[in-house]
């Protein structure tokens, strides 16, 4: 079992128009197995599997106009307590903390720029079994228009340390939990900026990273499997990344080593890092 401390990624879903379908995409793409339905009154939820350990899953979205994505959940240790900070500190929830059987409690909720995401209380079910290796979760980035406000949020929420990666022009926030030395060994989770080099159209959000052997394989095979690319492969300091979609539309990223002889690219790509 994994241990989280607050403000870490601890899990993700995708919500899908057609669960079976997403089985099939990502059971090629990253070999993952899958769970029967936990049933109507879990909505359907399928946990998937990377060599027998609980890595993400799967769910039918109730609704057809709600946006297909892959959805990421920080930890809490008090899902009440954080939606009460969440509020104070200029956030908006989306869907107050519900309790979801013996799993745990979920609820849903907006910084101060729109985006999206969710807050897990462990119940029996703890998070991810496996992260940080390949066809697992690895890192997670918050897209946004609203920097300062966005800032000052998460700085108030969950008490993340800070450091910025500024490179090329292109600004980067990593943030640390509290009471860790802010940098790249401990880093849980990055911030961007939405620019002029993106569609006027994209909404604030959070883009999960899946790290993959190697990248530009992997974009072959989501290509094959009917997913799209929104980013060509290209290498970071970090590593190698590529953000696709699958057959559904579910944006997320992949990440692998760098290659041998790094390629300059252009700045205009999102940036990442392999998180802690």
């Amino acid at each position: 079992m994994a241990a989280f401390v607050e403000g870490v990624p601890c899990w993700v879903d995708a919500s899908l128009p057609d669960v079976e379908a997403g089985k099939r995409f990502y059971g090629e793409l990253f070999g993952w197995t899958f769970a029967g339905s936990a049933g109507a009154e879990y909505g359907h939820y399928t946990q998937a599997y990377s060599r027998g350990r609980n890595v993400a899953a799967l769910a039918p979205k109730p609704d057809g106009r709600m946006p297909t994505v892959w959805g990421i959940y920080l930890y809490t240790n008090d899902a009440y307590a954080c939606a009460q900070r969440i509020r104070a500190a200029g956030g908006q929830m989306v869907m107050d903390p519900m309790p979801v059987g013996p799993y745990g409690t979920a609820a849903m909720a907006a910084d101060p720029g729109g985006a999206v995401f969710g807050l897990w209380q462990p119940g029996t079910h703890h998070g991810f079994e496996a992260q940080q290796e390949p066809y697992t979760y690895c890192w997670s980035e918050v897209y946004t228009r609203a920097r300062d406000a966005v800032d000052v949020f998460y700085a108030k929420v969950f008490g993340y340390v800070p450091q910025d990666q500024d490179d090329a022009g292109v600004e980067y926030r990593i943030w640390s939990p509290p009471g860790a030395a802010p940098g790249t060994d401990t880093a849980v989770l990055g911030r961007s900026l939405i620019t002029d080099a993106f569609p006027e159209i994209m909404p604030a959000h959070f883009l999960a990273y899946f790290a993959v052997p190697d990248c530009d394989q992997s974009v072959i095979t989501v290509q094959r499997l009917g997913g799209r690319v929104t980013a060509d492969p290209f290498d970071t300091p970090y590593g190698r990344i590529a953000v696709v979609a699958d057959n559904q539309g579910a944006v997320f990223g992949l990440l692998s080593k760098p290659r041998t002889e790094p390629r300059t690219e252009p700045g205009t790509e999102p940036r990442t890092e392999p998180g802690a």
